[in-house]
């Protein structure tokens, strides 16, 4: 074999090699891609996927689709072949992983954040509805933190809804703070709660704030909480995280609780954050959750009005309705589903 010959081999063979390291090298990217829609009217494992007691609920009939994005998981990487079929492919997207998961947290903490997210999804989409609905609903300060170290670790817990403070009932977290500072440090302090559906009063000892060992703190971080008659209960796939789906479970609330029915048997879907006073956000993945919706035989599709942006270039036979409060998405809906109507919904 020439010298010429031995050449051209080890070459082809140092090519391949690099190559191959090259295809199979995990690279900092992360795909989107559209995932499963959820019917949140409908049922799973035997029960309603929102459960409502306590309030007269009314027949509902069609589907309220919650959307979402499957995404490269936290603890996976994505191949340089991976990430040029998703970037090529119509309804995919590939981004930068930082943008997508923040440096240095662990899958699990990835997991609990979305957890977290989901459950005050949840919680909000309850209160904008009973809200919408015209429902009597209480702005009480709550409990959103408690330092394990301090004073209040195992007497409260997050989401504790104070009423009153040494028998002084309290409206907002300043009135408890304030209270709590007026009592001095080295003190002992009643505190009365709710707990879901329990009244109950702890004695906690006052220790120095961290930052100004002057002022009184009980070592807990106080927001703002609601208090409301009706008891609801999701089931929704563990799995699935995120805020994105509050303004489908929103409507699927609002849909329940007031007489009528909003859909006449049709599919809907959407997306956006929903906050307690009916404000609609905007979400990552619009492009994706589309194209999952018109695979579940959507016909409507709620866009957040910050995201219509993102779908200029989309092509879809659905129709897009931009919505800013959960108050717009009840008034567009029905001239969505009837373009005999005349009128047309706000789009995109």
């Amino acid at each position: 074999m020439t010298r010429q010959t031995w050449t051209a081999v080890v070459s082809s063979v140092v090519f391949i090699a690099l190559a191959s390291v090259l295809a199979f090298a995990p690279i900092r990217f992360v795909a989107w891609t559209p995932g499963a829609t959820y019917d949140v009217l409908g049922s799973s494992d035997g029960k309603a996927v929102i459960q409502i007691d306590g309030i007269t609920t009314y027949a509902t009939t069609g589907e309220i689709r919650m959307t979402t994005v499957s995404q490269t998981r936290a603890e996976a990487d994505l191949s340089l072949p991976e990430a040029l079929f998703d970037y090529v492919m119509p309804h995919r997207d590939v981004l930068p992983r930082e943008l997508v998961y923040a440096p240095g947290k662990s899958a699990s903490q990835v997991a609990d954040e979305e957890k977290t997210l989901m459950s005050t999804a949840q919680f909000d989409a309850v209160v904008a509805a009973l809200r919408a609905a015209s429902q009597p609903v209480q702005e009480l300060p709550m409990v959103t933190a408690v330092r394990v170290s301090g004073p209040s670790n195992d007497k409260l817990q997050p989401g504790d809804l104070i009423l009153m403070v040494d028998n002084v009932s309290v409206r907002t977290s300043a009135d408890v703070v304030a209270r709590i500072k007026d009592k001095g440090v080295g003190q002992k302090v009643v505190i009365e709660v709710q707990r879901q559906n329990a009244r109950l009063s702890v004695t906690i000892d006052t220790v120095g704030s961290s930052s100004d060992g002057r002022v009184a703190t009980i070592g807990v971080t106080v927001g703002t909480g609601y208090s409301y008659a009706p008891s609801v209960l999701f089931s929704i796939d563990p799995n699935v995280g995120g805020g994105s789906g509050g303004l489908m479970m929103s409507l699927a609330i609002y849909d329940k609780i007031t007489p009528g029915d909003l859909l006449g048997g049709r599919v809907i879907a959407g997306t956006g954050t929903m906050d307690a006073t009916g404000t609609v956000g905007p979400i990552g993945g619009i492009q994706e959750k589309i194209a999952g919706a018109e695979a579940a035989g959507a016909k409507v599709f709620f866009v957040p009005a910050d995201n219509c942006q993102d779908t200029v270039g989309v092509s879809t036979s659905m129709t897009l309705v931009k919505v800013s409060t959960l108050k717009e998405a009840i008034t567009a809906l029905p001239l969505a589903l009837d373009p005999s109507s005349g009128q047309r919904p706000p789009a995109c």
